[in-house]
């Protein structure tokens, strides 16, 4: 029989037996405890973590809106005619909420933009800048990037406090082997009779 074969190897520590250790006991109830929380643990939280963040941003798409604003002053940057104004830069806008208050603030736009140059940025509703809303798929990807990191970061928290328990045992084990060494080892060299 290989070290690996038959069912009861896989085992050992829950089969009764005259060598078997209180510790042997407590480590595979560690082991098991620790694999139950790495599996269990680490997938309901990604799930969580990716249900949250696809609310969060599913709620951004529904409630964020375009709004038209318009540039306050030339954007900085080379004219459109000279062929250099491919770019996009930092310029001042002005814009109209959906309660008619008016607000202002820095939007991208195409460099050298002149004064008035209608301009799209996102508001949220309260007429502040936001970011564009990311796309369904786009969400869908971040929530499941979201959801596997944070369940890959729980489930490390029970399989590293497993492995730190296991190494705990594993050093009291060797100091009673060294204990027992010491105990009976000087009586080997004895000759009796």
């Amino acid at each position: 029989m290989t070290a690996f074969g038959g069912p009861g190897v896989w085992l050992w520590r829950w089969r009764r037996n005259p060598l078997r250790r209180r510790s042997d006991v407590l480590e595979a109830w560690i082991v098991s405890a620790a694999w139950l929380g790495t599996v269990v643990g680490g997938v309901l939280t990604g799930l969580a973590a990716t249900h949250s963040v696809e609310g969060g941003l599913a709620r951004e798409r529904a409630e964020w809106r375009p709004v038209v604003a318009l540039l306050t002053q030339d954007a900085p940057g080379a004219t459109p005619a000279s062929g250099s104004g491919a770019g996009r830069v930092w310029a001042n806008v002005r814009w109209t909420g959906t309660d008619g208050v008016s607000h202002a603030g820095q939007a991208r736009a195409a460099a050298g933009s002149p004064t008035g140059t209608a301009v799209t940025l996102w508001t949220d509703w309260d007429g502040t800048l936001v970011t564009q809303p990311s796309t369904a798929s786009e969400a869908h990807l971040r929530a499941a990037m979201v959801g596997v990191m944070t369940g890959a970061g729980m489930a490390a928290v029970p399989l590293l406090g497993g492995r730190i328990a296991r190494d705990r045992l594993e050093r009291r084990r060797m100091a009673q082997w060294d204990e027992a060494w010491a105990r009976f080892g000087s009586t080997w060299g004895r000759k009796t009779g």
